[in-house]
């Protein structure tokens, strides 16, 4: 069974939610990003994200966008996120979910990225410049696999959500705002009626992202969704506190 299956089944059964901490590999450090990674867990995540540093990332706010440039400071390659899951993978059974534009998987080679997910433990893949009618070019490289495309929903998906999320497996990606990630005082009144309706058309999990920032975000939510993701609250935390692993735990620990 997939990881991602594995630990739904399990929160489930405790009538809890998943925690879905974000983090952006390689910021501050490679090292540093397998530390977050047990870090996370011993705080109570539930599934990590570990984002791909982008030069472009379309999806992504100036929190993230900051996180990459230091990243690829720091001399940064895709490579190293597969050396951090292999490291992990020797220690933690954690379900981990790569964050990676499109274009970084062209260049890395697709056959090779998807070999390398295969060989390290990745558990899901979130590819949010793939549109939906284009994930044949790379679908076939992981057939055979246990590993999940895990879908972006949008707000604005509108008669397109029973096609995206037909053959969802791990969750679905809900975006609970228009435009990029990053922290918001407010969300669009239409999320709680959104996610209703992706639940209408799968039993997969759906899970709420962009935006979400505090324990009070995530009680807005907890209702209806099955889980939040938060990503630049928690890279910001990394990034002000020199990442300071306590104060991280802290910060997330706070979250669950």
């Amino acid at each position: 069974m997939n990881r991602i299956d594995k630990k739904f089944e399990e929160l489930n059964k405790k009538g809890k939610k998943a925690l879905i901490p974000y983090i952006c590999s390689g910021d501050p450090s490679v090292d540093m990003t397998e530390k977050l990674v047990y870090a996370l867990e011993e705080a109570g995540a539930d599934i990590i994200e570990l984002g791909i540093p982008f030069s472009d990332p379309l999806a992504d706010g100036p929190v993230i966008q900051d996180a990459a440039i230091r990243a690829f400071a720091g001399g940064y390659r895709l490579k190293d996120t597969f050396t951090v899951i292999e490291n992990v993978r020797r220690k933690s059974d954690i379900p981990l979910v790569i964050m990676v534009y499109y274009s970084s998987i062209i260049g890395y080679g697709r056959e090779r990225f998807a070999e390398s997910c295969v060989k390290c433990g990745v558990d899901g893949l979130i590819i949010p410049d793939l549109p939906y009618e284009e994930y044949d070019e790379f679908e076939g490289c992981l057939e055979g696999t246990d590993i999940y495309m895990i879908p972006l929903v949008g707000l604005t998906s509108g008669e397109r959500i029973p096609k995206l999320v037909k053959n969802a497996k791990g969750f679905v990606y809900c975006v609970s705002s228009m435009g990029v990630t990053g922290v918001r005082k407010e969300f669009d009144t239409r999320v709680e009626s959104f996610v209703r309706e992706v639940k209408k058309y799968t039993d997969t999990p759906a899970c709420i992202g962009f935006g979400i920032s505090s324990r009070e975000d995530i009680e807005k939510f907890e209702e209806y969704a099955d889980g939040c993701i938060v990503g630049s609250a928690i890279v910001r935390r990394i990034f002000e506190s020199g990442c300071e692993l306590e104060a991280v735990k802290e910060f997330v620990s706070g979250l669950r």
